[in-house]
């Protein structure tokens, strides 16, 4: 397996944990970061734009996405502008439908054609990446977000599709197709091979990869015998 540094894809870190975020944009294999509402509502986080005004403090280099929260599609068009002026290096996160199924569409549109950077979000068939590409705008800087990972939770494999994404973002030259919602390590090498450009990965997960990629296997079983080993001697089991 190729190393963390030899892979294409870029990994983007998805969290809310403050002291997580600083911690991971220090570092130079983290080229951006991602988070959402659900993800700070997690965190306990109570003011949105005061805790996004804090990290921008320090987060000025790489690209950061921020997602609106409102239902209504007007509103969306003024959160998202509204979150946009925050700093140069912010892509607003808009979901591909409201709650109710609306189409975000004509709203991408109108946002790409004002030059806002958008992090199209919640995406997970080809009709709605086909849909997204028509929209978006060729000169501003774009992210498709595919949910690979809650494709994957339905028992499908999301390669296929992700592949099939590529030729579809063919006439967006600053569109960069995002894997999402990752659930284990592989997928990083799994979004490196479909071709994406960005992985969006969990803080954990990330301490994972850090931690384990290119570790010898049979030492790595070596292991894991001796934690059942330690594991049962503390338990005090026996026969």
């Amino acid at each position: 397996m190729a190393s963390l540094a030899s892979l294409k894809v870029h990994l983007y870190a998805d969290g809310a944990d403050k002291a997580g975020i600083l911690e991971l944009y220090a570092k130079p294999h983290i080229k951006g970061l991602t988070t959402n509402p659900s993800l700070m509502k997690k965190a306990g986080i109570k003011d949105y734009e005061a805790f996004a005004k804090d990290i921008l403090q320090t987060v000025t280099a790489k690209p950061i996405s921020l997602e609106v929260f409102t239902d209504d599609i007007a509103d969306m068009k003024r959160q998202a502008l509204k979150i946009t002026a925050w700093a140069p290096n912010v892509y607003t996160k808009i979901p591909i439908t409201n709650s109710r199924g609306e189409s975000c569409l004509p709203l991408i549109k109108e946002l790409g054609l004002q030059g806002v950077k958008l992090n199209v979000t919640a995406l997970l068939t080809l009709s709605q990446v086909r849909g997204v590409a028509d929209a978006l705008n060729p000169a501003v800087a774009s992210v498709v977000s595919v949910f690979a990972g809650r494709i994957a939770d339905t028992g499908v494999d999301p390669m296929p599709l992700m592949r099939a994404c590529i030729p579809l973002l063919e006439h967006q030259p600053k569109a960069e197709l995002l894997w999402a919602s990752t659930r284990e390590v592989i997928n990083i090498f799994q979004a490196d091979e479909c071709g994406c450009q960005i992985i969006t990965v969990p803080h954990d997960i990330l301490a994972k990869a850090a931690k384990m990629v290119g570790l010898d296997l049979a030492g790595l079983s070596l292991d894991t015998v001796k934690m059942f080993l330690a594991d049962s001697t503390a338990a005090g089991f026996k026969l």
